[in-house]
């Protein structure tokens, strides 16, 4: 059974930077798409960036393109969000998830097998 557990979320001044993490356990994650989705109060949950089993392939919302990276150290079975000048409106409970074997990266929510717990990031103005 694969967990994920989030961290680094939390307040910061719109144009500031926050880096999320997101550490798994078990044997699937090298092999694992990763993807980190983001859910604002009253919003349906929505990609914001994943990274293909191979690494060969990364995804960027078009809202966080150029702000947000995205990257894994297998090593630590861990991924990161790194998120840059981070405006009010990147405000919501961001989740890291996982799928084992799926080529690409998934971005619907329903293909994705693992969730982590959430954590919350609040942009302030």
């Amino acid at each position: 059974q694969v967990q994920l557990v989030e961290s680094g979320g939390g307040l910061v001044q719109a144009g500031g930077s926050l880096r999320l993490s997101c550490a798994a356990s078990g044997r699937t994650f090298s092999s694992s798409a990763m993807a980190w989705f983001r859910q604002a109060p009253g919003k349906e949950r929505e990609i914001v960036a994943g990274m293909s089993r191979s690494d060969i392939n990364t995804y960027y919302s078009d809202s966080v393109k150029g702000r947000f990276t995205i990257s894994r150290d297998n090593a630590k079975n861990t991924v990161y969000l790194q998120m840059n000048s981070l405006k009010p409106e990147d405000t919501a409970v961001y989740y890291c998830a996982v799928v084992p074997r799926r080529v690409g990266v998934p971005l619907l929510p329903v293909l994705y097998e693992h969730w982590g717990q959430g954590t919350q990031v609040t942009v302030s103005s």
